[in-house]
C-alpha cells in the first residue's frame, strides 16, 4: 500500500514480494492494469485461486483417511512383530515339537524386524535421498513423470489434475488480455509433471510458428481430447477463455470423482488387508497351541 501511494504499480508493488504474490499473480494483475479491468481480473483470479484450493482439499481428504489407515496398520504389525511374537516363542521354545511352518516363517520375520529393522529405515531414507538428488536431473524427472502418467489410476488422476490446472490458468491469463504465447508459458510454469510441461512448451513453439491453439494441444497425446476440443470451440467461436475455463471445470470434476471413488474402494480394502496380517500373526501363535 506504501508503494502503491508513492506511485508504483499494483503489479510491481506485488512482484517485489514473491513470498506471497507468485509471478502468475502479479502478471495477471499487470494485464487487468494495462486493459483498464483490474476489478474483473481481481474476481477472475480470485475465482482461480478458490478453485484450485477446493481441487487440492478434496484430493488431500480423498487420500487422508487410507494414509492414516495404512500408518496405524504399519504400526500395529511392526508392535505385534517386535513385542508379542517374541514373547510368544519363549513359551515354545523349550518345546521338543517341530513347529508349523507359518509359525516358523512369522518367527523369522519378527527375528528380523527386531535385529535389523533399523537398516530397513536407513536403507529407506537413503533410497528417498538418491530419489530426491535424481528427480534435480531434468532428464530423468522427465522420464520419470512420463512414466507415472502410464499408471492406472493415478496416472489418470495426475493427467486430469494437471491439465484441469493449465486449462484454468490460461483461461485466467487469456482473459485478462494477456497475449496467448506468455500466457500458454505461464500457465505451463504452473504444471507439477515436468512430461506434460514439456509437451506445453512444444506446443507452444508450434503456435509461435503460427499454428491454431487446438491443434497444437491436439498433437499432444498425454493431455486428453477433450482440452483441444473446446480450445477449437473457443477459436471458432471468438470465446477462447470461456471455452478454456468450461475444460477446466469438467476435468477437475472428473478429477474429484475418480479421486473419491478411489478413497472409497481403498478405505474397506486398506481394512480387509490390515485384518489378514493380523490374522496371520494370529495363527502363527494359535497353531503350535
Amino acid at each position: 500500500r506504501a508503494e502503491v501511494n508513492a506511485g508504483l504499480g499494483l503489479a510491481k508493488a506485488m512482484a517485489q514480494h514473491p513470498a506471497e504474490f507468485s509471478a502468475l499473480y502479479t502478471a495477471v494483475i499487470s494485464a487487468g492494469e494495462q486493459g483498464g479491468n483490474l476489478g474483473q481480473v481481481l474476481t477472475q483470479l480470485a475465482d482461480d485461486l478458490q478453485d484450485q484450493q477446493t481441487l487440492k482439499a478434496k484430493l488431500l481428504s480423498a487420500s487422508l483417511y487410507p494414509a492414516i489407515v495404512s500408518l496405524i496398520a504399519l504400526t500395529i504389525v511392526i508392535f505385534l512383530l517386535s513385542t508379542v511374537v517374541p514373547q510368544v516363542a519363549q513359551v515354545f521354545s523349550g518345546s521338543q515339537r517341530r513347529l508349523p511352518g507359518l509359525t516358523v516363517a512369522m518367527l523369522a520375520v519378527s527375528d528380523f524386524v527386531r535385529h535389523h529393522g533399523w537398516l530397513v529405515v536407513v536403507l529407506l531414507i537413503a533410497c528417498w535421498v538418491a530419489f530426491q538428488q535424481a528427480m534435480k536431473q531434468a532428464a530423468l524427472r522427465i522420464q520419470f513423470d512420463a512414466a507415472f502418467l502410464k499408471l492406472p489410476v493415478l496416472g489418470r488422476l495426475a493427467t486430469g489434475y494437471n491439465t484441469a490446472r493449465f486449462a484454468s490458468t490460461l483461461a485466467m491469463l487469456t482473459g485478462a488480455g494477456v497475449p496467448i504465447l506468455k500466457a500458454m508459458q505461464s500457465a505451463a510454469d504452473t504444471l507439477s509433471n515436468q512430461a506434460m510441461r514439456a509437451d506445453i512448451l512444444d506446443a507452444l513453439v508450434l503456435v509461435r510458428e503460427g499454428a491454431p491453439l487446438a491443434m497444437a494441444l491436439g498433437q499432444k497425446k498425454r493431455f486428453p481430447s477433450l482440452l483441444a476440443m473446446f480450445a477449437r470451440l473457443g477459436e471458432q467461436t471468438g470465446q477462447l477463455p470461456l471455452m478454456l475455463q468450461r475444460a477446466a471445470q469438467q476435468l477437475s470434476g472428473d478429477v474429484q470423482r475418480r479421486a473419491m471413488a478411489l478413497a472409497t474402494i481403498l478405505e474397506p480394502l486398506l481394512i480387509v488387508v490390515m485384518g489378514g496380517v493380523v490374522m496371520l500373526i494370529v495363527l502363527a501363535v494359535l497353531m503350535p497351541i
